[in-house]
């Protein structure tokens, strides 16, 4: 689909208006236009755009007029609208099957690197990742750790489909093993020789759910977010079932929610089969990942 740089402009103009009036961020007009017209930022901050006598559009006007409407209405983020996210250095496909990987999770991965260069971790080893999700984690660690052999598991179909198609479409299809089934049950097998266990569970108390911005209640996958009464009901898990799969000096490493540092901590330590245990923050300076090490 053809459309002029002058017709975009005019149809950007009216959307800018919109997402004020909606309260929703600018950059994410851009974010659109640069998934779906194929334009770079450059070109949209200085709106040079608009004397191109025609821009490939990947839907029509009137179609990518609908999808805005989506955003405003319905409040469905714009990743699920362009079926991307980018994380890292990765192009993702998302879809509403799966949680949108976020910009602070991104650190999981650099922490794993991290604890493989300052304590020994064999990198050569087995990696896995619990609730993966769109993949982004295992692709992550993959990339990272290029000696080593990852693991993803899902209970959901859905997920997997999404996480092995963005593996096979990155390159790394022959390097993550892809599992479904709740946490470590369905890698029996790796009993006591995972060198790493990383994972962004559900980690948001159930009555907090209902309070969430709409785009991420009425939209993301509630199975992805739902960590129980306290939030801690999948870290718990976590922390009383690693001890059994993990080597010794194996890292269990984990995201968690500001205010959970305190409790996951004692529960590491209280278990006794963790020592070195840490709490980092993110980018933002919140207490968000925990990390340990078997015994």
């Amino acid at each position: 689909m053809f459309v002029s740089g002058l017709e975009l402009w005019q149809w950007m103009n009216q959307a800018k208006t919109e997402a004020i009036d909606y309260d929703i961020p600018l950059a994410e007009l851009d974010w659109l236009l640069q998934e779906l017209a194929g334009l770079d930022r450059l070109a949209l901050r200085l709106e040079s755009f608009k004397d191109l006598p025609k821009i490939e559009l990947k839907l029509s006007l009137s179609e990518l007029a609908q999808l805005w409407q989506r955003r405003l209405q319905e409040r469905v983020p714009v990743q699920y609208l362009t079926g991307v996210a980018h994380w890292r250095h990765f192009s993702l496909k998302v879809t509403p099957a799966v949680l949108i990987p976020r910009p602070e999770t991104e650190l999981l991965i650099d922490l794993a690197v991290e604890a493989v260069k300052s304590y020994c971790v064999n990198p050569k080893s087995h990696w896995v990742d619990l609730g993966t999700g769109s993949g982004a984690i295992a692709i992550g660690l993959a990339c990272a750790l290029t000696n080593a052999r990852v693991y993803a598991v899902d209970c959901s179909s859905e997920a997997l489909a999404v996480a092995r198609l963005n593996a096979e479409n990155l390159g790394f299809g022959s390097r993550v093993n892809f599992y479904q089934g709740l946490w470590w049950e369905p890698l029996t097998f790796l009993k006591g020789q995972v060198s790493g266990m990383v994972s962004n569970p559900p980690y948001i108390p159930s009555s907090t759910v209902l309070t969430l911005q709409p785009e991420v209640l009425k939209h993301e996958p509630h199975l992805a977010l739902d960590g129980g009464f306290d939030g801690l009901e999948c870290i718990r898990h976590l922390v009383e079932t690693a001890p059994d799969y993990l080597e010794s000096g194996g890292v269990w490493l984990v995201e968690m929610m500001a205010g959970q540092a305190e409790a996951v901590a004692d529960m590491l330590k209280s278990h006794g089969s963790y020592g070195k245990v840490q709490i980092f923050s993110d980018l933002a300076g919140v207490d968000r990942f925990a990390l340990a090490y078997r015994l």
